[in-house]
């Protein structure tokens, strides 16, 4: 359900509510356009976690860039609360062209992982990250479970390649030392019923993490 908001008084209420007590973490603004996010479940906060570990191992850790779980992304230097989205999970190498602004980063990241969610506007998404060069994003989608690679084109994210339970295709990034596949015989026990594991490989030696 989308709610339409016509009375001032009443959207900056909700927006400082939402600012006092936290839930604002995961809202974005689309050209002026306030857009109110539901705060992730269980799962996708693991899997956010999870991703955001192996990363940090393979990038951070050898000096690569940085990774952060969530930040403000832009296509303006100032006044930039007007236009920004909010990745699950980026990566800004050590020569990215994007900036830290503190508050936000100028540009793409390398590498966005967005995890979906029911009812949110990931691929509405895609046009915005590839004009701001956006290299590589990878898109978890949850029932059915899907990896999707897109690639930057110019300043278009193009589908590289897609990785399911059923088809387990082995997604290589040329952004980050990793691929990423579904692995079809096991799954990953949940609270509510099992999923299928994700297998994220190095390139560049035998090293391996199931998620």
């Amino acid at each position: 359900m989308v709610a339409v908001i016509h009375d001032p008084d009443l959207e900056q209420r909700l927006i400082a509510e939402r600012q006092a007590d936290g839930s604002d973490r995961f809202d974005e603004v689309w050209e002026g356009v306030y857009n109110m996010a539901p705060m992730p479940n269980d799962e996708q906060q693991q899997l956010v976690a999870e991703f955001t570990t192996i990363l940090t191992i393979v990038v951070k850790w050898q000096r690569l860039g940085v990774v952060l779980p969530g930040i403000n992304v832009s296509n303006r230097r100032s006044d930039w609360q007007r236009n920004f989205r909010c990745p699950d999970v980026a990566v800004f190498l050590k020569h990215t062209k994007s900036e830290n602004r503190g508050t936000h980063w100028l540009g793409g990241p390398d590498l966005a992982i967005e995890i979906v969610s029911e009812g949110d506007r990931t691929f509405e998404k895609l046009p915005f990250y590839g004009e701001i060069g956006t290299r590589e994003l990878l898109v978890v989608e949850r029932d059915p479970w899907r990896l999707r690679l897109y690639r930057l084109e110019g300043t278009r994210l193009v589908l590289a390649g897609e990785s399911t339970a059923m088809d387990p295709i082995s997604l290589m990034s040329e952004v980050v030392p990793l691929s990423f596949k579904f692995q079809s015989d096991v799954a990953v026990e949940q609270v509510d019923g099992d999923r299928p594991c994700i297998v994220i490989h190095s390139q560049e030696g035998s090293q391996q993490w199931t998620i």
